[in-house]
């Protein structure tokens, strides 16, 4: 005897697709640990202005480290509520995801003078998550997973 699947016509909810539901969880966990590492960068930024390679004023864009801790706070603080809202599969995340990912690359970006190593793995992180919200996003129900 085989089993069937439940007919979305009985009032059952359609099945989710496993792979979507798992590269989204992926994504969201990615994106809390994009989150705490722009917060340690941020807090490092802020305490000790001697732990980076190159003075601020070598940076793509010249400003105090402590600017630069700043805005890495923010934007580990934003990227951890993402990932929890995404975690929560709010229909909005997925856009803003992309914008806050984007907006890290580039930010990872104009700071990888300070430490190469560190941020050029924050911006491979960051088109990874690119990638796992984006990467179905052709799907007939782009907001119901």
């Amino acid at each position: 005897m085989t089993q069937h699947a439940p007919l979305a016509d009985e009032g059952q909810p359609p099945a989710r697709d496993g792979l979507w539901s798992g590269v989204i969880g992926f994504a969201s966990m990615m994106l809390l640990l994009l989150g705490g590492f722009h917060g340690l960068g941020g807090i490092v930024a802020l305490l000790t202005e001697t732990h980076y390679e190159v003075p601020s004023s070598q940076l793509v864009v010249s400003v105090s480290y402590d600017v630069w801790g700043w805005i890495h706070l923010a934007l580990g603080v934003a990227l951890c509520f993402l990932g929890v809202a995404l975690i929560a599969r709010q229909p909005w995340t997925r856009v803003a995801v992309v914008v806050f990912a984007v907006l890290s690359a580039v930010t990872n970006l104009a700071f990888l003078a300070a430490a190469p190593a560190w941020y050029s793995l924050m911006i491979l992180l960051d088109v990874v998550v690119i990638y796992a919200v984006t990467v179905h996003f052709d799907s007939g129900s782009d907001f119901d997973y």
